[in-house]
């Protein structure tokens, strides 16, 4: 039977990757590096220089692959990204088919942690669930950008006693602040904070976090709204491309 590694490689500064992971890679005897078009290969460059850093084996290979474009036209958003992980899966069971021989031990390299807001796992599921390919498979944890928002910031994730909110720009007006002091705002390409209007609202704000390229800003929402915007926009612009997160907290430790 093959077996599969998913394994957290950090957010993007290869020293975020952890002692379990250098172990993990050096298991593999293939290791599956994701490329996403001309406009992203600094992804694809974090992955290559992880592997030259830490797998020492010589016998092993890489393999890399074209991640499937996801299409919005005429679907949901739910409709859109279920028939884009039935794409993925359809990449990944011919790589374990092609690449991959029976006894063999291959390895997912996945930005962050593969348990928070990536859908790495749910696809190898749906691999094994089309029963074509026999395999198992195990999840190593990595750094996420939640953490290195936080330690990039010098902040703590929640305030004393309260708890946090970890959600998507679609869903931030949902939860923030009537419901939850303390938001974590992951996949937000529509810049939801724009429609938050509390002058209580702190923000603290990253993009490319862990690269060289990493941008920190915080403040006052209101007072570095306008800031984030062109700050974003301009980095894009340059770029090609951004993953950016951050944190909206209103009140302070012992508030009652």
């Amino acid at each position: 039977m093959r077996h599969i590694l998913v394994i957290g490689i950090g957010a993007g500064n290869p020293e975020h990757i952890t002692v379990q992971a250098i172990n993990a890679l050096n298991r593999a005897d293939v290791l599956f590096i994701p490329t996403k078009g001309a406009k992203k290969t600094e992804l694809a460059e974090v992955r290559r220089d992880i592997c030259a850093r830490y797998v020492t084996r010589s016998d092993s290979r890489t393999v890399e692959f074209a991640v499937p474009v996801r299409r919005t036209e005429e679907r949901s958003y739910v409709q859109s990204v279920d028939d884009w992980h039935a794409s993925i899966a359809g990449t990944y069971e011919a790589l374990l088919e092609s690449e991959l021989a029976d006894g063999q031990t291959g390895a997912f390299l996945v930005w962050g942690d593969p348990m928070l807001y990536d859908s790495t796992i749910r696809i190898v599921e749906r691999v094994r669930a089309r029963g074509s390919v026999a395999f198992d498979f195990d999840v190593v944890p990595g750094i996420t950008s939640l953490q290195a928002l936080c330690a990039s910031h010098r902040i703590p994730l929640n305030l004393v006693g309260k708890p946090v909110e970890i959600t998507t720009g679609r869903r931030l007006a949902e939860s923030f602040p009537h419901r939850s002091e303390t938001a974590v705002v992951m996949l937000d390409g529509e810049q939801a904070f724009q429609k938050i209007d509390d002058p209580d609202a702190e923000i603290y704000w990253g993009a490319y976090l862990g690269t060289p390229d990493e941008i920190v800003i915080s403040g006052r929402l209101a007072d570095v709204r306008q800031e984030i915007l062109k700050t974003r926009a301009e980095a894009r612009e340059r770029m090609g491309w951004i993953m950016d997160i951050y944190l909206l907290r209103k009140g302070a430790d012992f508030d009652e």
